[in-house]
């Protein structure tokens, strides 16, 4: 059963911007953080950014600047928005709910694809 579902991927050229949404019913007011990670072809998930139930914010250190995480409570999405894309940031993105009290349970979403060409 997916619960959290990921849109907005594509293919753009180097500098380009995409936004992408995280549907995620019941977890972006549940007190837990909700979470972007990626994973490049033949590496390791990574994290991204995560913006918090309190309204912190927070990015890893090559996407600062780049990338703002947002959520809208009402529509229960999460966004990530993506400016001056790099072919580096070219990767499967993931966004990661949990559950409360302890928030250590983790939900995924399937994925959805960024391009980004040179």
């Amino acid at each position: 059963q997916v619960q959290l579902q990921e849109a907005g991927g594509g293919s753009v050229q180097a500098g380009g911007s995409l936004r992408l949404s995280c549907t995620a019913p019941r977890f972006t007011s549940n007190g837990c953080a909700v979470s972007w990670y990626r994973q490049a072809a033949g590496k390791q998930r990574e994290w991204v950014s995560s913006i918090y139930t309190n309204g912190i914010l927070s990015y890893e250190d090559s996407v600062k600047g780049r990338f703002a995480i947002s959520k809208d409570k009402r529509k229960d999405t999460v966004y990530l928005q993506m400016n001056s894309l790099k072919p580096e940031d070219t990767a499967m993105y993931f966004c990661k709910g949990s559950r409360p009290p302890s928030c250590s349970s983790d939900y995924w979403g399937q994925g959805t694809q960024v391009t980004v060409s040179s």
